[in-house]
């Protein structure tokens, strides 16, 4: 008497279930592992560009706008700020932005900027990281009568004028950087993306 018919029957089930769990199992944990190896929705949104509306950016102010986790100022120059670049150039200490990591190609100007009228600087100073503070007075008491206006870190003492860039023999050694950018419209400035990609 044999039972080779019914072991037979009952190995081919067993291997076939076993093999299909197997496969559902495998297939459950190679998923979320593959899955790991996209980036977070929080990493995309650190290296996503971001958008700036300027319309209501009066002349003289500033805002701030976050990117990458460090913070992004714009500026709306005044034509009076603007003749203050050239009147500072002699006490600079890189005033044709010739350290060319500090700002992209269209930036490489007396203005650094692509419309002379909007800086766009990152507001971090080259030194340590502090923040320098916005200064756009001329001649305040606590900064000097040779003071026309700009960037000044109060952690220590370093000097930049309305374009961002470091007056000589300051504890930073480069001018402040200007991240890549583009004009979507003519109030919407995108921080992050090249003009030349836009």
């Amino acid at each position: 008497m044999s039972n080779d018919g019914v072991n037979k029957g009952r190995r081919r089930f067993l291997v076939g279930a076993t093999s299909v769990v197997g496969a559902v199992g495998a297939v459950g944990v190679a998923v979320p592992f593959v899955a790991s190896w996209n980036p977070s929705a929080r990493a995309r949104a650190a290296g996503a560009p971001a958008r700036a509306d300027i319309s209501r950016l009066e002349p003289g102010q500033q805002m701030t706008v976050e990117w990458r986790g460090r913070p992004v100022w714009i500026i709306h120059r005044t034509p009076e700020m603007l003749e203050t670049l050239a009147q500072v150039e002699d006490r600079l200490s890189d005033p044709n932005s010739d350290v060319s990591s500090q700002q992209p190609v269209y930036a490489k100007n007396r203005t650094r900027s692509i419309k002379p009228e909007y800086a766009v600087v990152i507001g971090i100073c080259t030194h340590l990281g502090c923040s320098p503070t916005y200064r756009p007075e001329v001649a305040p008491a606590d900064l000097g009568s040779t003071w026309l206006g700009g960037f000044f870190c109060p952690c220590h003492g370093s000097r930049f004028d309305l374009s961002g860039r470091v007056f000589r023999n300051q504890p930073a050694p480069t001018n402040l950087e200007v991240p890549p950018y583009s004009y979507l419209d003519e109030n919407t400035i995108i921080i992050g993306v090249d003009e030349e990609n836009a």
